[in-house]
């Protein structure tokens, strides 16, 4: 089973969420359970869980469904101890909230070394940064999202991946969102059949399939191998149709939330349409 959706708005409360996602006929959605370019929040108000709770439950949405996204300015590898610490604050309410929601996952960006320490070292704080959480927490997976690896960011190489999740002791509640505009423009290259074979299967040897707990399906308006973030509605970017066929048709990818980012909101339920199509063929 192919779970696909979008990140939805949650604006108004996180329980709109759930009715957002599924006026766009999805199966699985993404949102922030807070404003993701602040670092405070107020607490979920109780109201406020039981709705979102019902609301999962009316539209058939299931925890594994469901994909919340953290802050923005969370950067788990910081070279600076104060900010080090908080992030990990921040970190910490994020997976707290989902807690709060009933939920099983939460995406975030690995972090960035801001050219003031090395690629190993802060690969090696982002590790302890999730032990430091998951032993605060339960339940929660911490899921590392690759990314362009723009400017100090790290994540965009699978081998960055594969060392955080090495360093993380409980391996069960660790797991890969894969974005593919992200993955694109780092130069794992998807735009056809056999590329796509090429770079899930150094997926596969360098991180494993075990661990991929979610997808960003995204064309890219950027170049290959550019390192700049820019994504593109489905087919109309520099990837093309051929990943998206390729992913919605690859058992290994079941059961777990493809999310759309795509740049317009307006064709998110055609793009939904398209990808289950694309499963049935």
């Amino acid at each position: 089973m192919k779970y696909i959706g979008a990140h939805v708005s949650a604006s108004g409360g996180v329980d709109n969420a759930p009715i957002n996602a599924n006026q766009i006929g999805a199966t699985a959605f993404a949102l922030f359970t807070k404003n993701q370019r602040q670092w405070c929040a107020k607490p979920l108000e109780a109201a406020v869980i039981d709705r979102f709770k019902k609301h999962c439950e009316q539209y058939g949405f299931s925890s594994k469904q469901i994909l919340p996204h953290d802050s923005y300015l969370i950067n788990l590898g910081h070279p600076d101890q104060e900010q080090l610490e908080k992030s990990r604050m921040a970190f910490l309410d994020e997976m707290q909230r989902c807690e709060q929601l009933g939920l099983t996952l939460l995406n975030f960006h690995p972090g960035s070394h801001l050219k003031q320490i090395s690629v190993d070292a802060c690969l090696n704080r982002i590790a302890e940064s999730i032990n430091l959480t998951l032993d605060k927490t339960s339940n929660v997976v911490a899921v590392i999202e690759n990314t362009a690896g723009q400017g100090s960011n790290l994540g965009y190489q699978f081998e960055h991946l594969a060392a955080i999740i090495d360093q993380v002791e409980d391996k069960s509640r660790v797991g890969v969102c894969i974005d593919t505009c992200h993955a694109f423009v780092a130069g794992y290259d998807l735009r056809s059949e056999q590329t796509c074979e090429e770079t899930f299967s150094q997926f596969e040897k360098i991180v494993g399939f075990q661990y991929l707990r979610a997808m960003h399906l995204n064309d890219a308006k950027s170049e290959f191998a550019s390192h700049v973030d820019r994504h593109h509605s489905l087919g109309k970017g520099n990837i093309g149709e051929a990943a998206f066929k390729y992913i919605m048709r690859d058992a290994r990818i079941d059961e777990i939330p493809l999310i759309l980012e795509t740049i317009d909101p307006e064709i998110w339920g055609q793009e939904i349409a398209w990808l289950k199509a694309q499963a049935d063929i």
